[in-house]
């Protein structure tokens, strides 16, 4: 049986106007007339021996054959281009994936300096909300990412540790100036979680000795930390947050730490990326501009309950 594929221009021009719905539109994306579209298509129904879209006056419809072509066609033009894109130059710009928190915070001002004294060294970043930090660098247009993990990376990256996650309570300006917190006023006290399974909160309390003193059910419940974090700034409670992400807020008087006990969460802060990429020596630069920019921030005054 003979294995040869159909052209790659005939496939290209199957993918556009199926995903388009319309031999038009496919043909203005890829820069040829509707026509050529269209022989095209019949190039793939003649090789295929069966018809991939059906016309009902200006609208086009696939059929059965059509919607099993497509996944597959779709699929390949994406490996193309990510096989593509691991031979892009140095001078290329660094895609980056990192948790949305994390973004406003605290990395969006250190990729704006980086570039400010690094020029040339541009870095794409986008945010992403992820209940569990996560990148699949087969799959998704990034060359490296910044995740909340144990460590337990594939052999085929290369790692750098950035900081740990220490969890420390947060709330409102205005607290700073009152009394020290004990575990009756804490426990009396909305809690904001910043997380739906309260685990925030859970290991905080577990580590300070306060489980079975300080309840968690109840209070207002958020899917991430950056909401706990404005509400507590807001007044409707005290949030669990991160010190390094909240140094800058406390220091202008943005939010204040009732209780000054940090903890780790047993989980770091990495800079990750694949071996083979591109662009290794800007990611290493990269890195090290991360890790001294941790080194010489000024942390809040507070006790720590494990390594930094």
């Amino acid at each position: 049986m003979s294995r040869q594929l159909p052209a790659l221009y005939a496939l290209r021009a199957f993918e556009a106007a199926a995903r388009l719905c319309s031999f038009t539109r496919a043909g203005e994306e890829l820069s040829i007339t509707q026509s050529a579209v269209s022989r095209h298509i019949r190039t793939l129904e003649a090789h295929f021996g069966c018809r991939l879209f059906i016309r009902h006056g200006r609208s086009l419809q696939l059929t059965e054959a059509a919607r099993l072509l497509l996944p597959g066609v779709r699929d390949g033009f994406a490996a193309l281009e990510r096989a593509c894109n691991t031979l892009r130059g140095e001078d290329d710009m660094l895609r980056m994936k990192a948790p949305s928190t994390l973004t406003m915070r605290w990395l969006l001002a250190r990729l704006s300096r980086f570039r400010h004294l690094q020029p040339g060294n541009e870095v794409q970043l986008t945010s992403a909300w992820m209940d569990v930090d996560h990148v699949d660098f087969n799959q998704e247009p990034f060359d490296c990412a910044v995740l909340l993990s144990d460590g337990n990376f594939s052999a085929d990256w290369e790692v750098r540790r950035l900081f740990a996650e220490l969890l420390i309570p947060v709330g409102a300006p205005q607290l700073q100036a009152e009394a020290p917190w004990d575990a009756q006023r804490l426990a009396g006290t909305e809690l904001l979680h910043p997380t739906p399974d309260r685990r925030d909160w859970r290991s905080w309390l577990a580590r300070m000795g306060l489980s079975e003193t300080v309840p968690i059910k109840g209070g207002q419940v958020f899917d991430t930390l950056e909401l706990g974090m404005i509400a507590a700034a807001r007044g409707y409670g005290v949030s669990m947050g991160d010190l390094l992400m909240v140094a800058e807020d406390v220091a202008a008087g943005r939010l204040s730490l009732p209780w000054p006990t940090a903890v780790p969460s047993g989980l770091d802060y990495y800079l990750v990326w694949p071996r083979t990429r591109p662009g290794g020596e800007r990611l290493r630069r990269l890195s090290a501009f991360l890790q001294e920019e941790v080194a010489s921030m000024d942390l809040p005054d507070v006790t720590l309950l494990g390594p930094f």
